[in-house]
């Protein structure tokens, strides 16, 4: 696996494959201003791209990402996934975690084998996990499995959480003990609060 970092679109922010990023913002403003650059450098790149997203409107991901990118021609190649969180996480209105990592390998592992990608970059917006859904409750444990199926693939994984939503301390401080990078406040960072997957409870 290449060590080559990889760029996620805006100055001075480099990524190398097996980041998992945890990126926190507020609103969907600030949530744009990490996730377009990052799917449009993607694209561009000719990487396999991965977007799953709250909202069912797509436009709102593809007419701001098509000034700068094809993605029409990137949609209908297959390179570019848009996916919604009811779609990818809870599609039948409950979270597995077991069913997740299983989308995350079949998605990958189909674009690196089968389809010949050299790099994965997917991104998923969290919000879902605050409904009040059965399995929800294994989303710690389930970004923290995350970190064992990373070094599978030439991937990166950002998982994008709004702080005007998550407001619970405790939670966000799990989750951040679950991602080795952090992008806040337009910095991306190596996580000193990281905590490797065995010290979870993961099995």
């Amino acid at each position: 696996m290449t060590t080559t970092p990889i760029t996620m679109g805006r100055p001075g922010m480099a990524m190398a494959p097996g980041d998992h990023i945890c990126a926190f913002y507020r609103g969907p403003a600030q949530r744009d201003e990490v996730l377009l650059p990052y799917l449009r450098e993607g694209i561009l790149a000719g990487d396999k791209v991965i977007c799953v997203m709250d909202d069912p409107d797509v436009e709102q991901v593809t007419k701001p990402l098509s000034l700068e990118a094809d993605v029409e021609a990137s949609l209908s190649s297959g390179q570019l996934d848009l996916l919604t969180s009811d779609a990818a996480y809870i599609p039948d209105g409950t979270f597995c975690l077991d069913r997740m990592l299983d989308f995350w390998e079949a998605g990958v592992g189909s674009a690196v084998r089968r389809s010949g990608y050299t790099f994965v970059r997917a991104v998923g917006e969290m919000t879902w996990a605050l409904r009040d859904l059965p399995g929800v409750e294994d989303l710690v444990r389930y970004e923290a499995r995350l970190n064992r199926f990373l070094p599978r693939y030439p991937q990166v994984i950002l998982c994008l959480y709004d702080l005007e939503r998550f407001t619970d301390g405790q939670v966000l401080m799990e989750l951040l003990r679950t991602h080795p990078k952090v992008l806040m406040s337009g910095q991306l960072l190596e996580n000193p609060w990281y905590v490797e997957p065995e010290e979870f409870a993961v099995a």
